[in-house]
């Protein structure tokens, strides 16, 4: 294993539409949604920051990134998950039954035309092997950091969801690359902010 670095995974601020199944819609984020990120980042010190190439991640990260002098590498792997027929929609004018079917298995009842869960866990995962060993804040969506999670932590799908992500929330994790080849990187929590 290398030198653990830190990878701080920042869900972005608060939305214009709040309660909508917001995956692919690239909803703009509030003024107050963009000064939250901005305090929960007030501390950090980074040395590279990405973030999901939808505005309300990426007009959270820009300020972000300009106080402390650097520039936001997008990555469309960090984007939330495409929620297909149901994106941009209120929950509750989605059949009630699929729904909950969903929510029970993301991978076999996914949404129609949509992303199933496991799709958004490749391609989170293959974006958190390209990242460097070095200090770095990914701004990005609450299912992609669930997934990051479940990739680096090796939480089930179940517990992904015994936490809650507000918007703004901040995970914090030391994380540990093997020197042997294709294996994944570990990591360990050692801060949720709320």
């Amino acid at each position: 294993m290398t030198v653990p670095h830190m990878l701080y995974l920042m869900r972005h601020g608060v939305p214009q539409r709040v309660g909508r199944l917001l995956g692919r819609t690239d909803d703009p984020v509030t003024q107050s949604g963009i000064a939250a990120c901005m305090a929960r980042a007030g501390g950090l010190a980074v040395e590279h920051i990405v973030s999901s190439d939808l505005v309300r991640a990426r007009d959270c990260a820009s300020p972000i990134a300009a106080r402390l002098g650097l520039t936001v590498g997008q990555d469309l792997r960090w984007r939330e998950l495409d929620f297909g027929e149901w994106d941009g929609q209120l929950p509750s004018s989605i059949d009630p039954t699929a729904l909950a079917g969903f929510y029970d298995d993301p991978d076999a009842a996914h949404p129609p035309g949509g992303e199933r869960w496991s799709a958004l866990q490749a391609r989170v995962a293959a974006a958190l092997a390209d990242i460097r060993s070095e200090t770095t804040l990914v701004v990005t969506h609450g299912g992609a950091i669930r997934a990051a999670l479940a990739a680096l932590c090796g939480f089930d799908r179940q517990l992904i969801w015994a936490f809650d992500l507000p918007y703004a929330a901040l995970v914090s994790l030391r994380v540990w690359r093997s020197d042997a080849p294709a294996a994944r990187p570990v990591a360990q929590i050692v801060g949720l902010a709320t």
